[in-house]
Order: structure tokens, then C-alpha cells, then sequence
């Protein structure tokens, strides 16, 4: 998606707030607006979860224990998670005795409630979901870090679309309220953005060697 912005391809997408510093870093991009949900606000959180039987209480007792992150670049299931641990004075690559990319927040969160790794990062909306569903049990398993709050996914566009264009988008965007998405959520509506409130996630990009080289 970043790729097809880059090249004129596409005029407008959604991106996870870490992918959208990194199109703005390498396409011409600007946020825009993002949604609010009747499961989330504009802003969401990364929390690290751990089972009640495996001895994780806060972020020490990670050491040497199996962890499950999302995605390379995932904001919640990654990118805080992992600054946190480095600012905290710990070395992702050697702290735990084994790491996993799930693929996905429900698959984490499951890999922490079957035993299969110690603790795991996820996005905190999506965990209230798992619980909802019976994915995880909340009796079984705890939130043992929580971050600062994280503006959520934003919609873009080109900056080089032409300005009564964008206006006209901005404008269609915010009549759009109360619209199902997907099986269990709706968009309630879209809150105007901009480029400056992922500063946070910027300045915490920069703490990882993900990014190294990368111009943030």
C-alpha cells in the first residue's frame, strides 16, 4: 500500500499509525482523519498480557520467558511494546528465551491463554474483544504493562491531490457516522487529524533498530 501511495497508484488508504509514519517518511502522504469507534476513541493503547500461572507480573519478570509480538510493523503489537522494553534497559533481542511474530492480535492473545508462549503484545481494544468473545479468560490472564495512549489508524491521502479535492474528501469523510464494520464493530465516526499527533509514534520508531537509517 505504501509502495502503490509512493508511486501514484493509489490516492487514498488506511494505515496502521507505524505504517503511516513510515509512507510519510518515503511518500508524499498526510493524514487526515481517523475513526472512532463504538469499541475505541481515536486513541487505543499496547498492553502486554501474560497468564496468572506463569510468574509475569511487570516487565522483569519477562526475562527469559517466551514472547509473542504481533508484526514487524505493527504499532501496538510491536513498535511500544519493544521501545518499552528498551527504555526500560532491556535488549529485546537477548531478553526472552524465545520470540514469535503471530501474525495477527487474536492469534497472540490466544498463543498467552493455550500456554503456548508466557506473555504477548496486543492492542488493547482488540484484547476487551477476545475477552468478549471467550477467546481469553479474563480470570487467566492479566494486562502487566499498558502504554501511553496511541492515536489510532488514520485514513491519507496524496498531498498532491488537488486542494478542492481534498477538501470535498474531508467533507464526505465527516458526514460518514453509525456505518458497520465488519461482523461486531461500527464506525460511530470520522475525527479530523493531522500529521503532527503521530509525533509520539515517530519519536518511538525512533528507539528501535527496525528503523535504523529509515528517515523518520
Amino acid at each position: 500500500i505504501i509502495e502503490a501511495l509512493r508511486s501514484k497508484k493509489l490516492d487514498i488508504a488506511l494505515l496502521g499509525p507505524f505504517s503511516y509514519v513510515l509512507a510519510a517518511s518515503v511518500a508524499d502522504v498526510e493524514a487526515f482523519a481517523l475513526m472512532e469507534t463504538d469499541k475505541q476513541g481515536p486513541t487505543y493503547r499496547a498492553v502486554i498480557i501474560a497468564r496468572n500461572d506463569h510468574g509475569v507480573h511487570s516487565l522483569k519478570d519477562l526475562a527469559g520467558k517466551t514472547f509473542a509480538f504481533v508484526d514487524p510493523s505493527s504499532t501496538s503489537g510491536h513498535l511500544f511494546p519493544k521501545a518499552a522494553l528498551i527504555k526500560a534497559g532491556y535488549n529485546p533481542d537477548t531478553f526472552f528465551s524465545r520470540v514469535i511474530f503471530s501474525g495477527g492480535h487474536d492469534a497472540s492473545a490466544i498463543a498467552v491463554q493455550n500456554g503456548k508462549v508466557d506473555a504477548a503484545a496486543v492492542a488493547d481494544a482488540l484484547l476487551d474483544t477476545a475477552y468478549s468473545r471467550g477467546m481469553v479468560k479474563q480470570n487467566e490472564v492479566s494486562v502487566v504493562w499498558t502504554s501511553e495512549p496511541i492515536p489510532g489508524a488514520p485514513i491519507v491521502y496524496r498531498r498532491d491531490l488537488p486542494a478542492d479535492a481534498k477538501a470535498k474528501i474531508r467533507a464526505a469523510f465527516a458526514q460518514v457516522q453509525n456505518v458497520p464494520w465488519g461482523p461486531k464493530m461500527t464506525i460511530k465516526r470520522w475525527v479530523p487529524t493531522d500529521d503532527a499527533a503521530y509525533d509520539v509514534v515517530r519519536d518511538t520508531a525512533k528507539r528501535l533498530p527496525i528503523v535504523a537509517g529509515t528517515p523518520l
